[in-house]
């Protein structure tokens, strides 16, 4: 019987670790990837280089501040909200972070600032409004806007707002993780508040039973009885109850508006003194002649 000569292998696998120094020591190193490591590395330390340049030159730093919309607010004001009061360098100014400075201002509603050229920061305003102030049992007065809602707590001797009428009887509701004022009742206030031509109401009353009760400011020409003899005519002042209920309020506050004139035309001896319009089918006016006299008539 014949044996089989076996032949031993002669293939052998080179090992990952002899290929990998045949690459290197062959000369395949990827110098490519290298040169492109460098020159991010050099372009990273450039960038890094002028951003500094630029943050620290004199030539960047803001110059001029143009600041539109300002009526109570002052620019004094602005300037410290912001930080513009000190050097600053226009790049490292952020007008949204400006912006939400100061909206944080209470007189303050809504505000746009931007950049300009290379030294010039531009600002404008847009203040609040204010319409009424509201007055709320065991709490500090609040100053509303137009749209009536509350922005600011009532500081009379910073905020000279003598002219607005006082608001009471009315409560402020919680929503949102905000408080403000709202319904029917508030709602009716702010109707009567915002009809323009009748004068100026002094105060404003809400009750949810006999609904809205002003008190306007009446003008009216003395009649010539003075306490100094040879002064002239002067105009007096006085302060006139008008209950207005529920609704209706432009018509009433044209009837209104209709028996003063009449008053004034055919008795100019006496004033009104209060006014009843919560039903127009029958008005109530009460009166005083010179001799301070009350009557009360149905109109």
């Amino acid at each position: 019987m014949a044996t089989k000569k076996i032949t031993p292998n002669r293939y052998k696998v080179p090992g990952k670790e002899t290929r990998k120094l045949k690459t290197f020591f062959g000369g395949k190193v990827p110098w490519g990837k290298i040169l492109l490591f460098l020159f991010i590395g050099a372009m990273s330390l450039g960038c890094i280089y002028i951003h500094d340049a630029v943050l620290q030159s004199p030539l960047f730093d803001v110059k001029t501040i143009m600041i539109d919309g300002l009526d109570r607010v002052t620019r004094e004001e602005v300037l410290a909200q912001t930080g513009l009061d000190k050097p600053a360098n226009i790049f490292q100014l952020q007008p949204q972070m400006l912006e939400k400075k100061l909206n944080t201002h209470p007189w303050i509603r809504t505000t746009t600032v931007k950049r300009q050229l290379l030294s010039t920061i531009s600002i404008k305003i847009e203040e609040q409004e204010p319409l009424a102030i509201v007055t709320i049992e065991n709490q500090a007065d609040i100053v509303i806007n137009t749209q009536g809602a509350p922005f600011k707590k009532y500081e009379p001797a910073k905020d000279n707002l003598k002219a607005l009428p006082v608001i009471s009887g009315v409560d402020l509701s919680q929503s949102n993780n905000s408080y403000l004022f709202e319904g029917d009742l508030f709602n009716a206030v702010m109707e009567v508040i915002k009809i323009k031509g009748f004068g100026q109401i002094r105060t404003i009353l809400g009750d949810e039973n006999t609904g809205i009760l002003i008190n306007i400011l009446n003008t009216f020409h003395d009649t010539g009885v003075t306490d100094n003899p040879g002064e002239k005519d002067a105009e007096n002042q006085t302060i006139i109850p008008v209950k207005l209920g529920f609704d209706r309020f432009d018509e009433k506050l044209a009837r209104a508006r209709q028996v003063q004139h009449y008053m004034q035309t055919n008795y100019p001896d006496k004033t009104i003194s209060a006014m009843d319009l919560f039903s127009l089918e029958k008005v109530f006016v009460t009166t005083e002649d010179a001799a301070h006299t009350i009557i009360k008539k149905g109109v």
